[in-house]
């Protein structure tokens, strides 16, 4: 059945048809558009634009279709032009008369903006609380490792000394950033559009704050063109679902590296990890790579949203038919991403012995034999300059600064005692940084403890 076959004299082309047709990926809001249209026909009901008992019976129908798709009894027509059409094609077969009366005062426009919309904010849900579950392993992994240290890098070069639970709360804070966006984005995606019509709105009496009640939502749209016309919440998501990408792609490069031999700071989890067919030592971190890999389809999402409605006029137009499959991908991906991608996070065995060994070869001390010396008296730069020389001599003699004798210190410079072995040990180096964002082990722990206890909050309200 075709919603719009009155003015066409001729059968439309099944090429045309096939091109046209969105039931293989709309399909999946079959819930939403029945409980939408529950929402619409109990509105018309209540105010009076059709027959209270036309309404009964087309809430009664679509209840039973709903609760027929879901237990299997009624399968949607693969060959129906959309989800709407079909829906509404089975409501007028099972109810007869009173089931044509339930697209009064709205149009497919604001009704697939209406479904995309509930959809979307039941998805931002699930995607929030599986980010939440990967922060609260994140959080409780710092505690335990808050005062194993590392070597912290810039440039990929070795800088100076963290601890593997400072490291890990620095994605903990990028994850919790992207469970803001997605709530922020679902905040301007809750604005009911039904009852903007095609685009200009309807003469009906409609109450479109009770069908917003209805659906739970907190308000509706002010514009009837933008309330048919909006899919910035699809680009909203669909951003902050990359920036959600990026950081897994980046914790996956680092895993990546850390699984190495040249590294070897953490072992996965056999569960996590796959071999190879030809090489028996193998052990192959392929979710962190296909997780690194995946990150450029979801950029793909969303670079096809925006530039399928950068050039668009006002109001509808079919080229925003593209908006379903670029959203529904970059979600599904988010959350096919995060389903393996956790529970690796929770298994790896982490190696603080290898990790100690790093920090200790790689003279990120440096600074705080420089800080040392400023201690002293002397100006940072020339303590700068000193520790500079002193690191070139270790190299050339095989030493380190630990290792250097203190003889060699005070020929550098005389303002050098025994208190620099203590001043450059790693812990101690680690453990002085306590500046609120710093990695000492008990800030660390203190923020562990402060992003759980968001997660418990946050878990009372939703």
């Amino acid at each position: 059945m075709k919603l719009w076959t009155g003015r066409f004299q001729k059968e439309v082309d099944p090429k045309t048809n096939d091109f046209n047709s969105s039931i293989s990926f709309d399909s999946r809001m079959a819930k939403e558009d029945i409980e939408g249209s529950i929402a619409h026909a109990t509105m018309l009901g209540a105010c009076g634009v059709i027959e209270q008992h036309e309404a009964d019976v087309i809430c009664g129908g679509l209840e039973g279709i709903w609760q027929d798709i879901e237990s299997g009894k009624l399968a949607i027509d693969p060959n129906a032009e959309d989800i709407h059409t079909f829906v509404e094609g089975e409501l007028t077969a099972r109810v007869g008369d009173a089931g044509k009366r339930l697209h009064t005062a709205r149009s497919r426009n604001d009704q697939v903006a209406l479904d995309l919309r509930c959809y979307l904010k039941k998805e931002c849900g699930v995607l929030q609380a599986q980010l939440r579950q990967l922060i609260d392993v994140l959080c409780r992994k710092a505690i335990l490792h808050s005062e194993d240290v590392m070597p912290g890098y810039t440039h990929m070069q070795r800088a100076q000394p963290i601890t593997f639970g400072h490291h890990l709360m620095a994605y903990a804070e990028m994850f919790l950033r992207d469970v803001e966006r997605i709530g922020d984005a679902y905040k301007r995606m809750d604005v009911l559009p039904l009852g903007s019509g095609a685009l200009a709105g309807t003469t009906y009496p409609l109450n479109r704050e009770l069908t917003a009640r209805l659906l739970g939502f907190s308000g509706v749209s002010q514009n009837s063109l933008d309330g048919v016309a909006d899919r910035d919440f699809c680009v909203e998501l669909a951003a902050a679902v990359s920036l959600a990408m990026v950081h897994l792609s980046r914790f996956s490069e680092e895993i990546i590296l850390w699984c190495s031999w040249e590294f070897k700071f953490v072992e996965l989890d056999d569960a996590f990890s796959t071999g190879s067919s030809i090489m028996p030592q193998k052990k192959n971190p392929d979710i962190a790579e296909l997780v690194r890999g995946k990150s450029g389809r979801v950029f793909g999402d969303l670079m096809t949203l925006l530039t399928m409605l950068k050039g668009l006029p006002l109001a509808y137009n079919k080229d925003m038919q593209e908006d379903k499959e670029a959203i529904f991908d970059a979600v599904d991906t988010l959350k096919l991403c995060l389903t393996p991608f956790i529970p690796m996070i929770e298994t790896m065995k982490v190696l603080p012995q290898n990790m100690r060994a790093a920090a200790a070869k790689g003279f990120i001390n440096a600074t705080d034999c420089a800080d040392y010396l400023v201690g002293k008296g002397l100006p940072f730069r020339d303590a700068y300059k000193i520790t500079g020389a002193l690191v070139a001599q270790c190299i050339a003699e095989g030493e380190t600064l630990e290792t250097l004798p203190l003889s060699e210190y005070q020929k550098a410079c005389p303002a050098f005692d025994d208190g620099v072995y203590q001043a450059i040990s790693l812990e101690t180096c680690v453990a002085g940084r306590k500046v609120t964002g710093a990695p000492a082990p008990e800030n660390v722990r203190a923020q562990a403890e402060r992003v759980l206890k968001l997660l418990e909050q946050a878990g009372k309200t939703c």
